[in-house]
């Protein structure tokens, strides 16, 4: 007779936060870091960009997988994907940024 029992492995994942780009929303400064990138024209690899819109994935539509990013250098927006997105900037609590 075959009974089931729970394993007593413990996740590794308990008590670590959620990825920041999970709970990226339009507003948010980002750090885009790719060569291809259309809106790095310079001879940078990275720019940064305000979030304008988020774009669920196919598999799960509650997970951001495409950005819509405004260059803060030349206000270009064009469209980031989610593993381009090295870093978020984000003010300390309290502080709003003006648009």
């Amino acid at each position: 007779m075959s009974v089931d029992h729970l394993s007593p492995a413990v996740s590794p994942l308990v008590g670590t936060r959620p990825p920041t780009l999970l709970s990226l929303k339009p507003g948010d400064f980002v750090i885009v870091e790719a060569e291809q990138q259309v809106a790095c024209q310079m001879n940078d690899d990275w720019c940064m960009g305000q979030v304008v819109f988020c774009e669920g994935g196919a598999r799960d539509p509650r997970v951001n997988t495409l950005f819509q990013v405004s260059n803060v250098d030349d206000g270009l927006i064009t469209w980031v994907n989610a593993d381009e997105v090295t870093h978020v900037v984000r003010p300390p609590d309290g502080l709003a940024l003006k648009a």
